[in-house]
């Protein structure tokens, strides 16, 4: 049958149900953002990454051989450091992870062809040369302009070895770890101030108890001292995820005076097995959601933790730091198991918008976070494949979140609706928002729904005339990058936000994530 034979009042009706029902399916969400409330300062240090011995993400990632032929300081490939430098990367963590409980730093520092070897017995039994060092880590962060964080030996190591790597690094005088420095080619001390005291201690470093580490760790933090200059920020093994009870150990055993930080992992497994954690690129709606409702548990774990600090810190003053979080799916078929080298698509930078507005909106308490990993490894920003190199969706996000840096958080209040698949719910929106030091208004945005649009209104206190924006998103949640097809998914321009009155209209289409300036 043709439009043409339907009788003109029942073709009215048939259009006035297709408009309803296309208003019907654009939620509207209110927002009320009042950036006179800005307070604390968003820590840069929260857009931290991490860069373990582990796979390809030091050796073949971001130090290569000295035939490969790209630009390079030393063995350093500067394509990496140069992507990274752009999203402003705030510090580094290395060099481990599992790693860090097995490596004896003065296996690595000299001259290169003196250098004992190890095994890498974490990350898949390889041999390292130990060519990429303590020198070769800082030369690394300085041509980055970030602060390093160094992870400490607790679970083979001694009192002694750590507190002469501070010596060695951060001295500035005569001493036998100070000169040995300067004997390497670097006269003036590193001044290193973050430093973790173990990593994982309650498995791979050492599987102990809460109560045995925060001894421990009251041991080794004694003697790693603060030289002339560089006060440390000494930085306690903490919680593995929802372990409650390590943090209040740790708050009550060693309390505020004796740590600047404590740390918080947890990773995003889509199917909550960590024997088949689930494909990088293969997953259906029901997977989605479920890897995204596991990722939005980082609130509750950030919000628990928090609380329990806040009884022994009402001031604070106890940083808690992120250090390791992300999605964690199964190896790509072929690829080494101990290397844990995984595709990246747009769920991963759904995953990285959301866990940071998180970390955002926490950010009176959260100071510190790490991405695992930088190159190669997990939910990476960067694949790297000979002398070609691609930024996953991932880099995006860092890209376009970079803006947040040591801006002040503003609260947003908002209700969001529910993205529902079966019987399960989960919040379709989250927001963060802050005020950078010229006075411009950031709110990144991210929709989970991957068919739901979202009108926003949010109503300002604060006098602006434009908006403009930048869009993440792409056809299919499984759609990556490769080194065919190196931008398939990247940030773009957005005009669908503008300004009535003093109120703000997003139109914010499904599984996107979207960050707009107000001037």
């Amino acid at each position: 049958m043709s439009y043409k034979t339907i009788p003109k009042f029942f073709l009215i009706i048939i259009l006035i149900f297709i408009f309803d029902s296309g208003v019907m399916s654009q939620q509207i969400v209110q927002l009320s953002i009042n950036s006179n409330a800005a307070k604390n300062i968003i820590d840069r240090n929260i857009y931290g990454h991490f860069s373990e011995h582990l796979g390809r993400c030091i050796y073949d990632g971001f130090w290569v051989n000295d035939s490969m032929n790209i630009p390079k300081k030393d063995r350093i490939r500067l394509d990496v450091v140069e992507a990274l430098k752009k999203i402003k990367i705030p510090n580094l963590r290395w060099p481990g992870g599992c790693f860090a409980d097995e490596y004896h730093w003065r296996d690595g520092i000299g001259p290169r062809s003196q250098r004992p070897k190890m095994v890498n017995t974490n990350w898949g039994g390889v041999t390292e040369d130990n060519s990429f060092g303590t020198n070769e880590f800082l030369e690394l962060c300085s041509l980055l302009n970030c602060e390093p964080y160094i992870a400490g030996n607790v679970g083979s190591g001694t009192v002694e070895e750590m507190a002469k790597w501070v010596e060695y690094l951060n001295f500035d005088g005569e001493s036998p770890m100070a000169n040995l420095r300067k004997q390497n080619g670097h006269p003036q001390p590193y001044k290193v101030k973050y430093w973790g005291v173990g990593n994982e201690s309650w498995g791979c470093g050492g599987n102990m108890t809460p109560e045995f580490y925060s001894d421990q760790y009251k041991r080794y933090a004694t003697y790693a001292r603060n030289y002339p200059g560089t006060p440390l920020k000494r930085i306690a093994s903490g919680a593995n995820s929802a372990d409650y009870k390590w943090t209040e150990t740790m708050m009550k055993n060693v309390g505020a005076s004796r740590m600047w930080g404590l740390s918080l992992h947890y990773y995003t497994v889509p199917t909550g097995n960590w024997r088949k954690k689930g494909s990088a690129t293969a997953f259906d709606e029901k997977e989605y959601f479920n890897t995204m409702k596991n990722c939005l548990y980082m609130e509750e774990l950030v919000t628990k933790h928090s609380a329990i600090m806040d009884k022994y810190d009402s001031a604070k003053r106890v940083a808690l730091v992120v250090d390791e979080w992300g999605i964690w799916t199964d190896i790509e078929p072929g690829t080494n198991p101990g290397f844990l080298y995984q595709q990246n698509s747009l769920r991963d930078a759904l995953i990285a918008a959301t866990t940071l507005n998180i970390f955002n909106n926490h950010s009176d308490r959260v100071r510190v976070a790490n991405l695992a990993q930088t190159v190669n490894v997990l939910q990476a920003l960067i694949l790297t494949q000979g002398n070609k190199m691609l930024l996953t969706p991932t880099y995006y996000v860092f890209d376009l979140y970079k803006i947040h840096q040591d801006a002040k958080f503003i609260p947003v209040q908002f209700e969001s609706p529910d993205y529902s698949v079966g019987d399960q719910k989960i919040p379709a929106l989250n927001i963060s928002a802050s005020k950078d030091s010229l006075g411009a208004i950031h709110i990144s945005l991210v929709n989970l729904d991957p068919s739901k649009n979202l009108t926003i209104k949010a109503a300002l206190d604060d006098n602006w005339k434009t908006v403009t924006g930048q869009i993440l998103t792409s056809k299919n949640l499984t759609d990556i990058n490769t080194f065919d097809k190196p931008v398939n998914v990247k940030s773009t321009m957005f005009n669908k936000a503008k300004k009535e009155g003093n109120n703000l209209i997003v139109e914010l289409p499904a599984q996107s994530v979207v960050v707009l300036e107000l001037k």
